[in-house]
């Protein structure tokens, strides 16, 4: 990202895990936490995500259905199969 631009809606979805994790420098938190004051929808979104991760930290292996349990093991192995380097 190029210092002093605001960040768009599509570089806030890129980043959004550095945000959520604490790993973006200085310059691009701010310009983040910016965007986020000014667009109700990516503001919506990263509470989203806070909930997903949230939500999701508190489940237990048994207390999965085994086809629900089935099929996030499935998305998981798609989601690393699309975004390993070539």
């Amino acid at each position: 990202m190029t210092r002093g631009l605001e960040i768009d809606c599509n570089e806030l979805v890129e980043i959004v895990t550095g945000y959520l994790e604490g790993t973006l420098d200085a310059d691009t938190h701010r310009r983040f936490t910016e965007h986020l004051e000014l667009c109700d929808g990516c503001d919506a979104y990263v509470e989203q995500l806070r909930d997903t991760v949230r939500l999701a930290g508190t489940l237990q292996q048994d207390e999965l259905r085994p086809d629900m349990r089935d099929k996030l093991l499935a998305a998981f192995r798609r989601w690393k199969a699309a975004t390993a380097p070539p």
